[in-house]
């Protein structure tokens, strides 16, 4: 924490010092209203496995922007071939020799859908490049067929016009990638899926372990339906233990557990973009006393109030009552880089004074 240091990201000359206004303002975020969700939106049920699915295909009525081919010996190769054998089955035969393509992508098709969905049912799609395509925008998927093992017969195909980056539909992750995309409703299954059986007496599957969570399922379900219908068996699993008034009716049994109300466990989590700086803390994450030294960044928590220096640029300055928002917020004031504001809390989290998970994305 010397003027050397400090004088190494010139750009940092602003001094901030960010303090706790009220004691109450930190207790109310602490201890905010706890969400609560029905069970269905936390568990699945033992032995309902999403199917998985996948295919190669080709993204046609490109601008330009598909894989650099150059017939049968230069560039994508593969996808020269996969246009030359789409033809043939309309009996078309053209050399590859005599194909310059740059208006087709051949791309590796993914979905992941409910082992409950039937014949006719419609599924999100994802599509990615699987050569050197610059952009997918304005591309149609080919009519794909889907395998959930490559040795088994298709059992869904999927085409359709590609949501991408750029596009102003595009949502989510794909928002920086030109290169890959989506079909919201783009597959299709074509076959039933194998029969799920279900056990007379089910276990429910929690979407995300967590001991607390599963306790309370229990309790849920057992002040509900009654004692003894619920025990946990491992943070990841509870078991149901139907009356026999429900021995011919499961389904039912699984509708009234389903639609039961539980109070969400959220854990201590830390959540930053390493691209844009966005951070997101979840539960009751915690900073305590700390001083962090980052090329030109200085971070002091649990500081007096009027501790900071005015002639220190790039100074963050906090109370002993800091949040995770207080510390992301004061950061970005001093102009500190998304890589940093990742690299300062995941040293808070090394030294024992953020107590919670980091993941940075």
């Amino acid at each position: 924490m010397t003027d050397t240091n400090t004088a190494i990201i010139p750009q940092l000359r602003i001094v901030v010092a960010v303090v706790i206004l009220s004691m109450g303002l930190t207790v109310a975020t602490n201890s905010g209203i706890l969400a609560q969700t029905n069970i269905a939106d936390l568990t699945v049920q033992q032995g309902a496995v999403p199917r998985r699915l996948v295919g190669y295909g080709l993204v046609v009525g490109l601008d330009g922007t598909g894989d650099r081919s150059y017939g049968a010996n230069y560039g994508a190769v593969h996808t020269v071939q996969s246009v030359v054998n789409l033809l043939r089955r309309f009996n078309i035969e053209v050399p590859s020799d005599h194909l310059r393509l740059r208006t087709a992508a051949a791309v590796l098709v993914t979905a992941e859908v409910s082992p409950y969905l039937r014949a006719g049912g419609r599924f999100e799609v994802q599509v990615a490049a699987l050569g050197d395509a610059a952009s997918l925008k304005g591309g149609v998927l080919w009519m794909t067929p889907l395998v959930s093992n490559p040795n088994s017969p298709p059992v869904a195909t999927a085409q359709g016009p590609v949501v991408v980056a750029d596009d102003p539909q595009s949502v989510g992750s794909y928002a920086r990638r030109g290169n890959a995309g989506r079909l919201p409703e783009g597959g299709v299954m074509e076959v039933d899926p194998p029969p799920v059986v279900l056990a007379v007496e089910p276990h429910l599957v929690l979407k995300q372990p967590d001991q607390v969570t599963a306790v309370r399922i229990a309790e849920a379900v057992n002040a509900s339906l009654g004692d003894g219908t619920a025990s946990v068996d491992d943070p990841g699993s509870v078991a149901l233990h139907p009356a026999a008034e429900f021995a011919d009716n499961v389904n039912g049994f699984l509708a009234q557990v389903y639609t039961l109300p539980v109070q969400v466990h959220t854990p201590a989590v830390v959540i930053i973009d390493a691209r844009e700086g966005t951070v997101v803390a979840g539960g009751n994450a915690i900073i305590g006393p700390a001083a962090v030294s980052h090329h030109g960044l200085s971070l002091q928590v649990g500081q007096p109030t009027d501790a900071g220096d005015p002639g220190s640029p790039g100074s963050v300055w906090l109370g002993t009552d800091a949040t995770v928002q207080d510390v992301a917020a004061g950061l970005h004031a001093v102009g500190a880089e998304p890589r940093e504001i990742a690299a300062v809390f995941e040293s808070l989290k090394a030294a024992g004074a953020l107590m919670a998970r980091v993941v940075v994305r």
